[in-house]
């Protein structure tokens, strides 16, 4: 039989003895009851959390106008962690303290300290093997599923990553190395068009025919300067004659009329390329902020996982030793 240790507390009242704690010398903490909390929490867990996943691919539609918000499914994943984090935690924190060694002759407030130190472990063990597995599982079956989605997100997403890691690659490197974007193409290729017939359709065709022929609209030679006077800042007056004579040449315009529309072209790049910098801002911003905030949310679902794992320990630990 295990000695036990004990302090006799004598009162004008009455006297009374309160069993302090074991003096087997044994350690205070059920590791088996932790362990096997934590793999029924962490299990739990992976179950609502790929449940919550699928239910979550089910609602949401590629298609425009369709399916739930953003906003609902933000609101709706914030509840579902909640609810994972409370239900997992709580069955894992139980599990602990209804399997843990019977603490004989202990003292109440120790027996308390206890069971809510055995579920805090139960939550920590179970949240590690939950993280670790989410990492693989979860991750697979997110991109499984989203990989259709992301093929379009993705072909919209190059063209203006293409477009803005030309502008940037420019300022920042101040090279021209960066292959064009189809929208400065546009912008390039609007540069060469020749006006549309009107009153003196006749006399743009005569003078038209009585020029020399030329040689192909040298787009890429258009696009270098463009992209090395975007790193630069305004386009240099010599390019901008220089350009205005290539128009002139292919088209029916005079060289000042051909120089008119170089300017506005090159305002018209540099106007898009600032929407598109806008954008991007705007979105990076956005996700800065999504991401903070699901990181403030996910700092709470734990904490409220913690605290139930702990209580529900108390309350299966009483359960235990009645």
């Amino acid at each position: 039989m295990s000695e036990l240790n004990t302090v006799s507390n004598t009162t004008g009242m009455g006297h009374s003895t309160a069993n302090i704690h074991d003096a087997t010398g044994g350690s205070a903490v059920s590791w088996a009851a932790i362990l096997a909390g934590a793999a029924g929490a962490a299990a739990l867990s992976l179950l609502l959390v790929i449940l919550g996943t699928g239910l979550g691919f089910s609602a949401v539609s590629p298609w425009s106008m369709q399916g739930v918000s953003a906003a609902t499914i933000g609101f709706s994943a914030i509840l579902w962690l909640s609810f994972t984090q409370v239900a997992a935690s709580g069955m894992g924190g139980y599990l602990a303290g209804r399997l843990r060694t019977r603490w004989i002759a202990t003292h109440i407030d120790e027996v308390y300290f206890r069971d809510t130190a055995h579920g805090f472990l139960t939550w920590a063990v179970a949240s590690l093997v939950t993280a670790l597995v989410l990492v693989s599982v979860v991750g697979s079956i997110v991109s499984s599923g989203a990989h259709a989605g992301g093929a379009v997100v993705s072909g919209a997403a190059s063209t203006l990553g293409t477009v803005a890691n030309a502008t940037a690659g420019a300022a920042e490197n101040g090279s021209n190395t960066t292959k064009p974007s189809d929208t400065i193409e546009y912008f390039v290729d609007s540069l060469f068009r020749s006006e549309p017939a009107g009153t003196q359709q006749a006399t743009a065709m005569q003078a038209s025919a009585s020029r020399p022929e030329v040689a192909d609209v040298p787009t890429a030679e258009v696009i270098r300067i463009f992209t090395q006077a975007i790193s630069a800042g305004p386009l240099p007056e010599e390019d901008r004659r220089y350009l205005g004579q290539l128009i002139a040449q292919r088209t029916t315009l005079s060289q000042q009329a051909a120089e008119q529309r170089v300017t506005e072209g090159f305002n018209n790049v540099q106007a898009a390329l600032e929407a598109l910098e806008i954008s991007a801002r705007e979105v990076a911003d956005t996700a800065r902020k999504a991401s903070a905030l699901a990181a403030l949310w996910m700092t709470v679902t734990l904490l409220l996982g913690a605290f139930t794992a702990s209580l529900m320990a108390v309350f299966g630990g009483r359960q235990r030793d009645a």
